[in-house]
């Protein structure tokens, strides 16, 4: 599923080091926290998920597409497999809850007899069916986030990546959040979730990957939050 093999990656413009032979696998199925202070390498790895970023030396593989060689042909078809939750919502405040799911289907060219069955489903699976016809702004920071992790699922990935996915939310619709991810993965999709949020980290009792200056410090199956080791 996904395969970070003694990845290094340095930025040309700064020579930073972000990632340093870096290796880990995440297998279908699985709940993986990453964590570390900032700048140990969490959102390189997932800019590199996403195709955004390519290793310097080293070989990463998402659902098959190997980051290092693969084309600008090829890019979309990866995305169209990973959903992607965001901190900022990044939500389309002129369009009503439904409109912000079907959007993210109508770019890949999903049917329209798709999209009107497929929207309410992933509107139903994070509670807010009955929003369907709200706008952005008449919308709790929790249930913004629910419509963007509803956008995510539109197109039915087999893995959803969550970049600091509570990072503007209290601990009521943190929570929240995090019951809806554990739900999503329950049912088979793959979450990877870079995160600050300890009480989180330390109550979900996931998969923990530990980062520190761009390498990896500790994996473990059930682990808590532990950075500065």
């Amino acid at each position: 599923m996904i395969i970070f093999d003694n990845v290094t990656k340095v930025y040309d413009d700064n020579k930073t080091v972000a990632l340093e032979n870096l290796s880990f696998t995440v297998e279908k199925g699985e709940f993986v926290f990453l964590v570390g202070h900032s700048g140990a390498g969490k959102s390189s790895i997932i800019r590199m998920l996403l195709c955004e970023e390519r290793p310097t030396s080293g070989k990463v593989i998402v659902n098959g597409f190997d980051i290092g060689t693969l084309s600008q042909k090829q890019i979309p078809e990866l995305r169209r497999s990973l959903g992607v939750v965001f901190q900022d919502f990044r939500l389309l405040p002129n369009r009503t809850v439904y409109d912000n799911v079907a959007f993210a289907m109508h770019v890949v060219g999903a049917p329209t007899k798709q999209i009107r069955r497929r929207v309410p489903e992933v509107l139903s699976l994070v509670d807010l069916a009955h929003k369907a016809r709200a706008y952005p702004s008449q919308l709790s920071g929790g249930e913004q986030q629910r419509v963007s992790m509803a956008r995510a699922l539109a197109n039915n990935p087999s893995i959803l990546i969550a970049d600091e996915p509570t990072g503007n939310l209290d601990l009521k619709r943190s929570d929240e959040i995090m019951a809806i991810l554990d739900r999503i993965n329950q049912k088979g999709t793959t979450v990877v979730m870079a995160t600050h949020a300890e009480k989180i980290v330390n109550s979900m009792q996931k998969r923990v990957i530990t980062l520190d200056m761009g390498a990896l410090v500790r994996d473990e199956e059930k682990g808590g939050y532990e950075v500065g080791i």
